[in-house]
């Protein structure tokens, strides 16, 4: 679903910008909230007891941050999710420049190459899907990581729009395998007590990093310009895919044995909560 909307999204904001103009497409926007609005409030759940903490929020923020340095396979993926979220991912705040000033397309032309994307985005998440396990997604993240870094020099030195647009293909194809894969190897491997703060600390890694990318890029477009700022990304990608994939292989042993130790606790948690339901009946 969320793909689906980035191919259909962009194409139709693209003629929209073009008719009605930017303003009517924010109000248009805004507007679509009233419906999660509604269907937040339609929501009806039962009232969770209050849990008793024993220790203090910062306390388990530290816990949280020091089992994600220390332990290599998470922290390796976090550090590449961190790279190409800096590094790779503004490409796509610079978009508008391509559309515009290099191939002169306007709105349209953005809302295209923004579905481009997107398509490329959908391809990655129905690959993922067809998974049945999470054999073999570290050599995934290395080569979809590798492949975005070359989609983005591609695009870069591209002065055809056609070409452009279907370099950003296998771009958004590839920036969707190394993020979900990533995050489906930390959540098989991280234990349950810990899994909200680590995944707290992706998700910083993955948004929080984006912003800071977006304001050195469009400092170092200003001066470079904006194909040679994502070419830029692109390389500083590659040498991040190149050093995972060396890892690769000495880490693989140690999240093998994670993920065991999270199946095999998520195996007891699950006999215990059996247990304690047939006791009630």
């Amino acid at each position: 679903m969320f793909n689906g909307a980035r191919i259909v999204g962009p194409a139709v904001a693209g003629l929209l910008v073009a008719a009605i103009g930017e303003g009517w497409c924010f109000f248009a926007n805004a507007l679509s909230y009233v419906a999660v609005i509604a269907g937040l409030l339609m929501m009806s759940l039962p009232r969770l007891a209050p849990q008793s903490i024993s220790t203090s929020p910062w306390a388990n923020i530290v816990e949280g941050f020091r089992y994600v340095a220390t332990t290599k396979p998470i922290r390796a993926l976090l550090l590449l999710i961190g790279l190409i979220s800096f590094a790779g991912m503004p490409y796509s705040v610079l978009m508008p420049i391509f559309a515009d000033e290099v191939f002169h397309r306007g709105a349209r032309g953005l809302g295209i190459l923004m579905g481009a994307s997107g398509a490329g985005a959908l391809i990655g998440s129905v690959m993922l899907a067809m998974r049945s396990t999470v054999r073999g997604l570290g050599r995934w993240v290395a080569i979809a990581s590798s492949c975005f870094g070359l989609s983005a020099l591609a695009f870069a030195f591209s002065r055809s729009f056609v070409l452009s647009a279907i370099f950003l293909v296998p771009l958004g194809m590839s920036v969707m395998v190394q993020m979900a894969s990533s995050n489906t190897l930390i959540q098989s491997m991280v234990r349950d007590q810990l899994r909200g703060r680590v995944m707290a600390v992706y998700t910083m890694m993955f948004v929080g990093f984006g912003p800071l990318g977006a304001l050195v890029a469009g400092s170092l477009a200003e001066h470079i310009g904006a194909p040679l700022t994502v070419a830029c990304g692109g390389v500083l990608t590659i040498l991040g895919s190149i050093v995972f994939a060396i890892r690769l292989p000495a880490l693989r042993g140690e999240a093998r044995e994670l993920i065991i130790a999270q199946q095999a606790g998520a195996g007891e948690t699950t006999e215990q909560t059996t247990a304690t339901g047939a006791e009630a009946s």
